[in-house]
């Protein structure tokens, strides 16, 4: 109960944090969220919408592998992460081709991700924290050569993905047709599951590997209940990413809480809310269709 105390007693305390606010590396961290949640939420409604939340897993796990053997290896987390997360998008693009053995695919590079991952962790000499961090996230880990492998492997991805979009959104939705319009399907699959492990990577040392869905699917599932316009979706996803970063960081300052349970807690309940003004919305839209609908005449007496 002490432990729970102190939670409460952090979450309400806004002095501390606001005082937590001035120190760089928490402006470092804050910096570095505000660029996932826009990357994120860039992404997240073109993986909802080609079902690849269990890729972005599998992805994770990859990420976490890379990021471990940079801290064994004593060089750039960040940067081992993209390199492992780039891996594994590679991994699925060539072995998970066929859609019946997609899921197999990406349980057994999960599996084979998280276990090397754990080997590294062992094998690290150094505090256990940092370990502990690149599960579950840790503010203190994003210094200012982080922020900026971040940025620039943010403008990276946004760049690209600009330049694909209208053809990935319509692989996204119609890969038949779009096949048989001369889409190149092939090659924007692969491509795609490379920028989403770059981003996936983004998210190791902030949000953590186990708990990088929360920003890279959550967002994406949310806003897909409440619009079916691909723009309003993809600026309501990049929204409620970046509350749920920036409110995650904001909320574990005080009691000195891992991010990733605020950022989770807060994109969940963002979902329940847009799932609740969606069945309200579809209940509604059924009773005015009812109203509207047309009463069949009588027929005339003989």
């Amino acid at each position: 109960m002490t432990a729970l105390n102190e939670l409460a007693r952090g979450l309400f305390d806004v002095q501390q944090t606001l005082d937590l606010v001035q120190y760089p590396f928490v402006q470092q961290a804050l910096l570095a969220s505000l660029v996932l949640g826009l990357v994120a939420g860039a992404l997240t409604p073109l993986i909802v919408a080609r079902r690849m939340a269990f890729a972005v897993h599998g992805t994770a796990e990859l990420a976490f592998t890379g990021a471990a053997a940079a801290l064994l290896l004593g060089v750039g987390v960040g940067l081992g992460a993209i390199v492992g997360a780039v891996l594994a998008a590679l991994l699925l693009g060539l072995l998970g081709n066929r859609e019946g053995e997609r899921d197999s695919v990406i349980g057994a590079i999960l599996a084979f991700g998280l276990g090397l991952g754990v080997l590294f962790l062992w094998l690290y000499p150094g505090r256990a924290a940092n370990k502990f961090g690149l599960l579950v996230g840790q503010i203190v880990g994003v210094d200012t050569t982080d922020v900026l492998l971040l940025g620039g492997a943010a403008l990276a991805v946004l760049l690209v993905l600009a330049v694909v979009y209208r053809p990935l959104l319509f692989a996204s939705l119609d890969p038949q047709v779009a096949t048989a319009r001369g889409v190149p399907v092939r090659f924007l699959g692969p491509l795609f599951a490379v920028l989403v492990g770059v981003a996936t990577a983004l998210g190791v040392q902030t949000v953590g590997a186990l708990l990088v869905l929360a920003v890279m699917v959550t967002p994406g599932a949310a806003a897909a209940r409440v619009t079916a316009s691909p723009v309003l979706a993809t600026l309501l996803a990049v929204v409620f990413a970046e509350v749920a970063l920036v409110g995650g960081i904001l909320l574990s300052l005080a009691p000195g809480a891992p991010i990733s349970g605020f950022v989770t807690a807060i994109s969940f309940a963002i979902y329940l809310a847009c799932r609740l003004v969606g069945a309200a919305r579809s209940r509604s839209a059924r009773r005015s269709g009812a109203e509207r609908e047309p009463v069949e005449p009588e027929p005339a007496a003989a």
